[in-house]
């Protein structure tokens, strides 16, 4: 039997706050009260890459019917950021120690006075535009022309009831739509409460609507607008005109920097030939609706995440490219690109053996 001494009961006793502690950093509430121990950080680090010419659950990332797509090889792999948030004090070490992860406040990824909840619907949103914009630009490529879909209808908003998910929107007004842009342009000319006309192609059969606009929520607006602004509540998307559609099928991925690659591919399966010559290509940028490639956030990350899956070339928004070439990955080639046609311009010269646009110190 051992028997503890004086020396024992003080080692033990004194050694119980510290235990208390490193219990509590790792707890996200004080037990028994409702005090908060997450932190206030959050950690970015490598996301998942997708093939947008491969598949994902079953279905092709970027699915084409109404016509038969070209055959495809290699890769165009869009890259993500993985961010992770209410931490504990042990996560966030843990991230921090033993990972390539990086710290940053949460103000960076929740807007102070924007609720997670607002925030991922922005980022929805956000991504709804990126692939719109992806249609829109390969289309333009293409030299094909494209027409504006509802493809979400915000809950209790005036075009609830109204409107239905895959209605073609034709006219506000007498104004013509052609592009999500134009509805966007139109509704904003108007004020809450103003009602307009849409015309619209529901299943072939062209109908006309009256919507009263409403007022946009204040979670839905940009920093700084408080004057009222004209609201429909949907969420609309460029496609294809005629029986040619372009889906994508991808779930849980917000934000728009998976633009480029979605153009990209659309552009692959709708043209002879292959853009990525049977190679393993990433990359990652926005893409508006005349085929500008924009910057995003986290681009040593999705670097990293392509050099681990096995990328040879990665294509980088010019904006990216200084911060680009810190991520050490000497064995990936990072091309410059400022647009869909410059992108596809550096692939078809990587294809015939000569030296694309690289980023530079």
């Amino acid at each position: 039997m051992t028997f503890w001494n004086r020396r024992n009961r003080t080692v033990v006793i004194g050694a119980l706050p510290v235990v208390m502690l490193i219990s509590l950093i790792g707890l996200p509430t004080v037990p028994g009260t409702d005090i908060d121990l997450t932190v206030p950080y959050a950690a970015q680090g490598k996301g998942p890459t997708f093939n947008t010419l491969g598949d994902v659950d079953g279905k092709p990332v970027v699915e084409i019917t109404g016509e038969t797509p070209d055959e495809t090889s290699g890769n165009l792999n869009m890259t993500t950021v993985s961010v992770r948030t209410n931490m504990t004090l042990a996560q966030a070490l843990g991230r921090w120690l033993f990972t390539d992860d990086v710290l940053v406040p949460i103000e960076q990824v929740f807007p102070p006075g924007q609720s997670p909840e607002a925030v991922q619907e922005k980022n929805a949103a956000a991504f709804a535009a990126s692939e719109s914009n992806a249609t829109i630009s390969a289309m333009d490529y293409l030299k094909r022309h494209v027409e504006t879909m509802v493809m979400d209808i915000s809950k209790d908003s005036p075009a609830t009831g109204v409107v239905h998910i895959n209605d073609v929107i034709l006219k506000v007004g007498d104004k013509d739509v052609f592009r999500p842009d134009d509805l966007a342009e139109e509704i904003r000319k108007h004020q809450p409460g103003d009602t307009v006309t849409l015309t619209i192609d529901r299943h072939g059969r062209e109908i006309t609507k009256d919507v009263q606009l409403g007022d946009m929520p204040e979670e839905l607006r940009e920093k700084g607008e408080d004057d009222p602004i004209a609201f429909l509540g949907v969420t609309s998307v460029a496609q294809p005109a005629g029986d040619l559609k372009v889906e994508y099928n991808l779930t849980d991925v917000g934000g728009p920097s998976a633009g480029l690659m979605f153009s990209l591919a659309v552009v692959d399966k709708l043209s002879p030939g292959e853009l990525s010559g049977g190679r393993f290509v990433a990359g990652t940028g926005t893409i508006d609706g005349t085929g500008t490639v924009g910057p995003i956030g986290g681009i040593t990350h999705k670097i990293h995440a392509a050099a681990d899956a096995g990328a040879e070339v990665f294509l980088v928004p010019a904006d990216n490219c200084r911060e680009a070439l810190t991520a050490g990955e000497d064995d990936v080639q990072l091309v410059e690109v400022d647009s869909l046609d410059d992108a596809i311009e550096d692939l078809d010269t990587i294809n015939s053996g000569g030296q694309p646009s690289l980023c530079q110190d």
